[in-house]
């Protein structure tokens, strides 16, 4: 049975290296505060970009495992583009004072009828940014690095004996001829092979 100790150990301690960045990372958004706009789009950058960095976390070593990064446009469509219109529409709307757009998006929520569900999930902005970064690495995908078509054939050509040129493989092709005529004429397998006799003979 395969033994993973050391994987598992390097693994943990990236996690925890990791998790450990991440809390810095909160911490330092604590400390900007949100008492205004500027402040609380600072706070919130810094907050998606722990979520960010939470998740490139397992994709650390990918190189070591013949995988190469890319962005998912499926997943990047599909997933990251609806959350980012959401958690942007609510953290807009729930910003202090009157930020930049708040008057127009609370507008359109109240035209809409979800002002009141946007404003229960603003009370969880630090969360939904956190998210959002999440979601950012979720798009991020490790793929197999693609395979490069080797220089010279797999399989060269046999090299054909030229007029007054003799070639290395002459045995070989003479063995070729002898099969080929012992199968015509019919003679058995076990017979031995006869010198051809030249003209002069």
């Amino acid at each position: 049975m395969r033994s993973y100790g050391m994987y598992d150990m390097t693994r943990g301690l990236t996690l925890a290296l990791f998790a450990g960045l991440v809390g810095v990372a909160l911490w330092g958004a604590a400390q900007v505060g949100t008492q205004t706009s500027s402040r609380f789009w600072i706070a919130m950058a810094i907050v998606a970009a722990a979520g960010l960095l939470l998740t490139l976390a397992n994709h650390v070593g990918t190189w070591t495992k013949g995988l190469r990064m890319r962005t998912s446009p499926g997943t990047f469509v599909l997933a990251f583009l609806p959350v980012l219109v959401c958690v942007g529409w609510i953290l807009m709307a729930s910003q202090p004072g009157h930020g930049w757009q708040e008057g127009r998006i609370d507008s359109w929520s109240s035209s809409i009828g979800i002002l009141g569900l946007v404003h229960s999930v603003g009370l969880w902005r630090g969360v939904l940014a956190f998210g959002f970064g999440v979601m950012l690495g979720l798009s991020l995908d490790g793929v197999p690095e693609p395979m490069v078509a080797p220089d010279t054939p797999a399989y060269a050509p046999i090299p054909t004996r030229t007029e007054g040129t003799a070639t290395a493989d002459e045995p070989v092709t003479a063995e070729r001829r002898w099969a080929v005529r012992r199968r015509e004429s019919g003679t058995p397998a076990g017979t031995t092979r006869v010198p051809e006799r030249t003209r002069n003979d």
